[in-house]
């Protein structure tokens, strides 16, 4: 007999981050109802918590603007960057990314989506072939009072209008002209909004807000908060349902089109990060991803892919179970260095926040501890936004995260490295920045490496010499912004099952599933462009079934 629904919808998404929203937009817009689930009682998922950019190449905002992309160039580059990484990686699934990109923009923008570009933002790897420099786009900062009583319940509400490009800038406010202009529009902008009686956001915030507005306050989709997955409703091989618990019961709720997989990865599960990456991890994203959707639907036989890998990246060691401070501009900065248990330096401290976390785990297995050093200029010159909170910086000094010391060989005794291989460290380093040539690992030879420089610094501006006291040290440890490993799926996000063939009515999307992107990271955005193309591509693709 068929199954018997508590509740029925055409499309239910898990998740409520952009993999989760985009889906819900597109279903809305081939006029269906949708249901949101959300296991935790904040929604917005790692989305609402992150920088709020999409890497999406020849996009229209991109066309509109004269800028000069092709799809020939996207894929050109993507091949460059991601290659061959298993069937996540395929060209099909490359060519969906891009073939979907501007019906995403032109559908989100239909649902009053307001997007800009971050025209200044390389590619992260600008010099390979057809790579490019503003591919990147965003949410303009809106006012989250739009949400209305949704914004309580927002995860990582945070009323801060920042937008991308400001982040670079505003790490130099009181160093560069461009950084000054930039921290004074930033100023005029939050007091602009404050004067007008807004409660503006930015960046992450502001996406999540612009879908919240979109889909939750728009359109009247519902919502359920505390509500987890338990397991999906199978008839004749076909997913057609779910059944979530809800007020302390189990409900099911039927899919007539079908169940959309969005609910980010498993960072939070240290239990199967240690089983499956080697270690326990210290993620950035939303505490609430512990795979248990990925479980689910590879116990219905789900292929699943990259499962040891994630979007890995430094960060500042968290004070007694606090958060990880995921580390982009800093590491860049000049009159700083990063170095090893030994002493030694072992990467380009500038290079992509993904290549720096995997050359962590090729150095030592990511297990540290490495320390990011610099000299007093460092701290006079450039925002370091793990050091703004005196209250947290006490702390970090009290649990040995932070050290300073008046001299090199003391900071090393601090540090508990070798003196001796340290000086050498410094030594070569600060010939290298007196050069203008890293001669080690590259540092500064790229644009990426240089847009979180410091142009006044001649002649690289993201090497200056490590000689002015005091000097100071802060731990680092490998963190990221997710796993990304999942759920492998097609070029329309359908699950497939280890032999290829397709698991009907079960969809995954975003950080759930196996990423496009294989084993790097090829421009700003790279989680949450290709979480919304496929997410609407799946809407798109159910509707069309259904």
């Amino acid at each position: 007999m068929p199954q018997t629904f508590d509740h029925e919808y055409d499309v239910v998404v898990v998740g409520t981050g952009g993999a989760g929203f985009a889906t819900a937009i597109g279903a809305l817009d081939e006029g269906r109802s949708v249901l949101l689930i959300e296991s935790t009682d904040k929604w917005g998922g790692s989305t609402a918590m992150s920088g709020g950019g999409l890497w999406l190449p020849d996009n229209p905002l991109m066309a509109r603007d004269g800028a000069a992309d092709s799809r020939d160039e996207a894929l050109t580059y993507m091949e460059a960057t991601i290659g061959d990484e298993g069937r996540a990686t395929s060209r099909a699934r490359k060519e969906a990314f891009v073939d979907g990109v501007e019906d995403f923009v032109t559908t989100a923008e239909k649902f009053g989506m307001v997007f800009a570009r971050a025209t200044d933002y390389p590619d992260y790897y600008p010099e390979l072939p057809g790579g490019k420099i503003g591919r990147a786009i965003e949410v303009e900062p809106l006012d989250s009072k739009v949400l209305g009583g949704l914004w309580e319940t927002l995860r990582g509400a945070v009323p801060l209008p920042a937008k991308t490009d400001d982040v670079w800038l505003l790490g130099r406010a009181w160093s560069t002209p461009g950084g000054f202009v930039r921290g004074a529009q930033f100023v005029f902008r939050a007091l602009g909004g404050a004067v007008t009686g807004k409660r503006l956001v930015g960046i992450g915030n502001a996406l999540a807000t612009a879908f919240g507005q979109a889909v939750l306050v728009q359109h009247h989709v519902p919502l359920w908060l505390e509500s987890p997955l338990e397991d999906l409703v199978v008839e004749d091989g076909r997913v057609v349902g779910v059944q979530v618990r809800r007020d302390g019961r189990t409900v099911t709720v039927g899919a007539r089109l079908g169940v959309m997989l969005a609910a980010g990865g498993f960072e939070a599960n240290k239990a199967k990060r240690l089983e499956l990456q080697g270690v326990e991890g210290y993620p950035s994203g939303n505490p609430g991803n512990l795979g248990v959707p990925i479980e689910i639907a590879q116990r219905h036989g789900a292929a699943l892919e990259l499962m040891d890998d994630a979007w890995w990246g430094a960060s500042v060691a968290p004070v007694d179970g606090g958060s990880p401070g995921f580390l982009v501009s800093e590491r860049s900065m000049p009159f700083t260095l990063m170095v090893d248990a030994r002493g030694a330096r072992f990467a380009n401290e500038s290079e992509s926040y993904v290549d720096l976390g995997h050359h962590m785990l090729e150095h030592d297995g990511g297990q540290g501890p490495y320390w990011l050093v610099a000299d007093a200029r460092n701290a006079r010159r450039y925002l370091r936004t793990f050091a703004m909170d005196p209250r947290v910086n006490k702390q970090m000094r009290g649990a040995g995260i932070a050290l300073k010391s008046g001299t090199l060989a003391g900071l090393a005794d601090e540090m508990g490295v070798d003196p001796t291989a340290f000086r050498a460290t410094i030594e070569r380093f600060n010939g290298f920045a007196r050069a203008g040539v890293d001669g080690d690992f590259g540092r500064g030879n790229s644009a990426y490496d240089r847009y979180y420089g410091d142009p006044t610094i001649r002649p690289n501006p993201n090497l200056a010499p490590i000689e002015k006291g005091p000097f100071t040290a802060i731990k680092v440890v490998l963190g990221d912004l997710g796993t990304k490993g999942g759920v492998l799926t097609d070029e329309d996000g359908r699950a497939l099952r280890e032999d290829g063939s397709v698991i009907e009515g079960l969809y995954a999307a975003g950080n759930c599933s196996a990423s496009v992107m294989g084993r790097t990271y090829p421009g700003p955005g790279s989680t949450i462009g290709p979480a919304a193309v496929f997410g609407l591509r799946a809407a798109r693709r159910m509707s069309s079934a259904g």
